[in-house]
């Protein structure tokens, strides 16, 4: 929270707006629908939260403090970069490659055996957009509908983590357990959640690439294969559902984060 008890806590997205030390202005599509005070207020405000991926570009290039991290932001719902990131970061990660042009089919072939797992490369989210790739017509059906090809080794797994990440902190992190028959272990997909212990190394491997990629506000997937833990992918979207089955009030946590300064 700002040192000045008088500056108020200024939020745009509405994601903090129960929060009773913020004041949540929304968002507007042009700065000067705002008014002279929310305008004042924006400018004034020592952190903007919740800015949105619009606003969180341009108050970076003014210097503004944010939460999420401007970088936390560049990443959402975009695979190929964040695969890009674990590559150049050396982050345990699925062999993944993405794939462009019309030959795709036979590039794809060359690199991967079935089966293997294809996604909507940006913008899926909660399982949506995942594909099981069993044979070649799967592929071809695949390919008709999505480029660029996202394509990444399948790892057999009944179960793999999810572990939050807010601040530099875990706020929760729990285990997510497929539906019988189904390859995704996404809670929208009919996975259940355990809050069995989660092994030091996965929390470990979540607050590094955490870490390292400069993401203040994520949620981790991880899995194990092999005796290695390996990071899916990053949710900057995650649901509350794993708060509430660990008891904690969601709310009432990012107040305590804010008022304390942990973000």
């Amino acid at each position: 929270m700002p040192t000045n008890p008088d500056t108020p806590v200024i939020a745009l997205e509405a994601r903090l707006k129960a929060c009773r030390n913020v004041t949540t202005l929304g968002v507007r599509t042009n700065f000067n629908d705002y008014s002279t005070d929310e305008r004042a207020m924006i400018r004034g405000a020592p952190k903007i939260y919740y800015p949105t991926a619009f606003y969180a570009d341009l108050l970076d290039s003014t210097g503004k403090a944010l939460f999420p991290s401007y970088h936390t932001y560049k990443c959402v719902q975009d695979k190929i970069k964040q695969t890009a990131l674990f590559e150049l970061l050396d982050i345990p990660h699925p062999r993944t490659r993405v794939f462009y042009g019309l030959r795709r089919q036979r590039k794809i072939s060359n690199y991967f055996t079935f089966p293997f797992i294809a996604k909507v490369a940006r913008g899926s989210a909660m399982g949506r957009g995942v594909y099981l790739i069993r044979n070649p017509d799967d592929l071809a059906a695949y390919l008709a509908q999505c480029a660029p090809a996202y394509i990444q080794q399948y790892v057999p797994a009944r179960k793999d983590l999810r572990v939050v990440v807010i601040g530099a902190r875990v706020a929760v992190a729990y285990w997510r357990i497929a539906a019988e028959g189904e390859y995704r272990s996404n809670l929208a997909q009919g996975a259940t959640i355990s809050m069995d212990a989660v092994p030091q190394a996965a929390i470990d491997l979540a607050l590094t690439t955490a870490r390292k990629c400069g993401w203040d506000d994520v949620g981790i997937d991880i899995c194990r294969h092999a005796g290695q833990y390996y990071v899916l992918e990053a949710n900057m979207k995650y649901g509350k559902e794993g708060f509430r089955h660990a008891g904690i009030d969601y709310i009432h946590y990012m107040e305590k984060m804010i008022a304390d300064e942990h973000i």
